[in-house]
């Protein structure tokens, strides 16, 4: 006899190339420990931040009954604006502009909830053989180019104004990366 268990329905990946987006949520994860090694063999640690993107054109029934919901993806960035950083890089391309050093140093990322912009998206593929998308450029909206209202409200969540109840809604590994971070640790210090 045999018990097995269905792999359950398959997350759609948001279409691989250009799209309207529109910055709906920013997560600081944290400072936590990377699967990368410093040069002398010591852990790694990396400050994140999460930022995640409505795509209003590309409206899909998640569940039934709730109507049609825009698809969204969200993806890490090391919490760096050094002038390669890939979070100065996406940042400079939805703003439309190269930021001076100061501007970079003194830039709070939550100015991006609620700016709309154009992003690329590619397919890969992970050494487990499982497929995700990635976010690989990020640009302004053509003049002339309208994007749709918000869809999603705006969601923010950091360590100066913790949302406790934004947090229990986020998914388990999400969750669980947060909680390891060097920040939650000592805001929320286990006694």
């Amino acid at each position: 006899m045999s018990i097995t268990a269905p792999a359950g329905p398959k997350r759609e990946l948001p279409p691989a190339g250009n799209h309207l987006a529109r910055v709906y949520q920013i997560i600081h994860i944290g400072t936590v420990t990377s699967d990368f090694k410093n040069e002398d063999g010591s852990e790694k640690t990396i400050n994140k931040v999460r930022i995640g993107w409505e795509l209003p054109n590309e409206m899909r029934v998640f569940k039934e009954g709730a109507g049609e919901q825009p698809m969204s993806m969200s993806q890490e960035y090391t919490l760096s604006m050094n002038e390669k950083a890939n979070l100065r890089k996406l940042i400079e391309g939805i703003l439309g502009v190269a930021l001076e050093e100061k501007e970079a140093e003194s830039f709070d990322v939550v100015k991006l909830i609620g700016m709309s912009c154009m992003i690329q998206v590619n397919h890969k593929t992970s050494a487990a053989g499982n497929q995700y998308a990635v976010v690989v450029n990020a640009a302004t909206v053509p003049k002339g180019m309208k994007v749709p209202k918000a869809i999603n409200d705006p969601k923010i969540l950091d360590y100066d104004n913790w949302d406790q109840t934004y947090y229990d809604t986020l998914p388990d590994f999400l969750k669980e990366t947060i909680s390891s971070s060097y920040q939650y640790r000592s805001k929320f210090k286990e006694k």
